[in-house]
């Protein structure tokens, strides 16, 4: 059910559950029920003993099946879950392989089937019988029940917008007996259900260790962001020596100057003569095209040659693809943006000139029937009607009156400048700038915190997928630069 969910729609989950599932389970307990008011001794193997002779070993056959279907579904449920997790930056980066360009929810990660493969041997020869396994399953199942029972109360309040004695009345009535449930396997915990309240505490730990480290470690980016002022204060130099060529560094923000330029400007001689901020974000779509690939936005004025690249990938796009391509996409995308950049700038100037104009006309018009001393008795009804027609095409004929290019001859000297700017520097080439970040605890933390931070998420972020590995940049043309965050 949890894995089918993200593979199947919400109507074959409730009409499978409703038509097939609910009815067999049911009837399958009672007459277990009334087999064992019948022969209370086979409490132990109430499944099998139940069976007529005749059917026993069908019903092994289908009930083996079942169980690896079942097993599947929860590998599939531990993939979605992981997946998720990772989109939320509650676990470390791992490799994710989708298996449909339709369905999203279809997804193979190899690490956790790895792990999953090593525990289950490690479990069953640790446990050697069924009665352990049974009873790590209780309580997992059980603890299950409760969750869900918890996070479907809160749905009704906060989403569905239930009364809420309605929804207190779920919570009791279901709660009630699945309490009880919990009462009954708590006994187990020693005979086996201690295995999955461990195996949630080190999930818990490696999910909340990497989500307050990245928590940090982003809060202390924000903070530590170069502010403007500071940059204009610079100039168009940056400080240093602006070389031709094209420097791409990447960092998580969004907006802002990061503040590993700063560590490029002082520990590089010089600095290349377009930089280009690059942040990966990944869309939920399995194939974002090409033309829509990139979205830029300008740093600074344009003397300094500064753009954000927010890069978009969906989650069946392969970060393989030839660096020489990328590059190249990448150029041609900045120079649509730098000559869409400019027809926009050029008509807001000639729409607020004709605005200005218009508005000036009229006023002079105004001055002159004042002046008159007669107003509307010397202009008739064509007056009315002329302004009218002036008032409601204004707007339309704004567009229509402009020429043909609407951008000025300096504006297009500007822009021809600029894009001969970038045309060299790419013919220099490409330098792609990262960061090699060291997160550190302040010396004023608590213990704890140290301890969390400089051992506990270092272990995760030095064994976890890279950012470099992510990219698939050309390791010739890497610049790294190391940086320690203290937080």
């Amino acid at each position: 059910m949890f894995a089918d969910l993200g593979h199947f729609s919400v109507l074959s989950i409730q009409v499978a559950f409703t038509c097939v599932v609910f009815p067999c389970l049911l009837l399958g307990y009672m007459g277990q029920a009334a087999y064992l008011m019948k022969h209370p001794s086979s409490a132990e193997r109430i499944f099998y003993d139940s069976i007529p002779d005749g059917l026993f070993w069908p019903v092994f056959v289908i009930a083996t099946l079942a169980a690896m279907i079942a097993s599947q579904a929860m590998i599939s449920a531990t993939f979605s879950c992981i997946k998720q997790s990772m989109a939320l930056g509650c676990f470390p980066r791992l490799k994710v392989i989708h298996t449909s360009r339709k369905l999203m929810g279809q997804i193979y990660i190899p690490v956790i089937n790895w792990f999953l493969m090593i525990m289950c041997i490690v479990v069953v020869a640790s446990f050697r019988s069924t009665t352990g396994i049974a009873n790590a399953y209780g309580i997992a199942e059980v603890g299950v029940m409760m969750v869900s029972t918890t996070l479907v109360t809160l749905v009704m309040l906060l989403i569905w917008q239930t009364n809420l004695f309605v929804a207190l009345g779920f919570l009791m009535v279901f709660g009630t007996v699945e309490l009880i449930y919990l009462s009954a396997v708590l006994s187990k915990i020693l005979d086996g259900g201690w295995l999955p309240l461990a195996f949630a505490s080190c999930f818990l730990c490696v999910m909340y260790t990497w989500n307050y480290g990245s928590v940090l470690k982003y809060q202390s980016e924000v903070r530590e962001k170069i502010s403007m002022d500071f940059m204009i204060d610079l100039g168009s130099t940056l400080g240093t020596v602006r070389t031709p060529g094209i420097g791409l560094l990447y960092n998580e923000l969004v907006q802002g100057v990061p503040s590993i330029l700063g560590r490029f400007l002082l520990s590089l001689p010089a600095i290349h003569s377009t930089i280009v901020f690059v942040c990966i974000k990944y869309v939920p779509v399995p194939v974002v095209p090409q033309e829509e690939r990139f979205l830029f936005r300008r740093v600074c004025p344009k003397d300094y040659h500064m753009f954000r690249c927010i890069a978009r990938y969906g989650y069946k796009d392969v970060r393989k693809e030839d660096h020489h391509a990328f590059e190249q996409l990448l150029v041609e995308s900045l120079e649509k943006f730098l000559r869409r950049e400019a027809q926009d700038l050029a008509l807001e100037n000639n729409i607020a000139d004709m605005e200005l104009d218009d508005a000036a006309s009229m006023s002079l018009r105004e001055d002159e029937n004042t002046v008159s001393g007669v107003g509307d008795l010397q202009i008739p009804l064509m007056h009315d009607q002329r302004m009218g027609n002036g008032g409601t095409s204004t707007s339309s004929e704004v567009v229509s009156l402009l020429p043909s290019s609407v951008m000025s001859s300096d504006e297009d000297q500007s822009l021809e400048y600029e894009l001969s700017a970038i045309r060299e520097a790419m013919d220099s080439g490409f330098t792609y700038l990262l960061a090699h970040g060291d997160i550190r605890a302040r010396k004023e933390s608590w213990f704890l915190k140290k301890l969390v931070i400089n051992y506990f998420y270092a272990f995760l972020r030095r064994n976890c997928r890279g950012g470099a590995a992510n990219m698939k940049v050309p390791h010739m043309n890497i610049l790294q630069v190391g940086m320690t965050y203290m937080v």
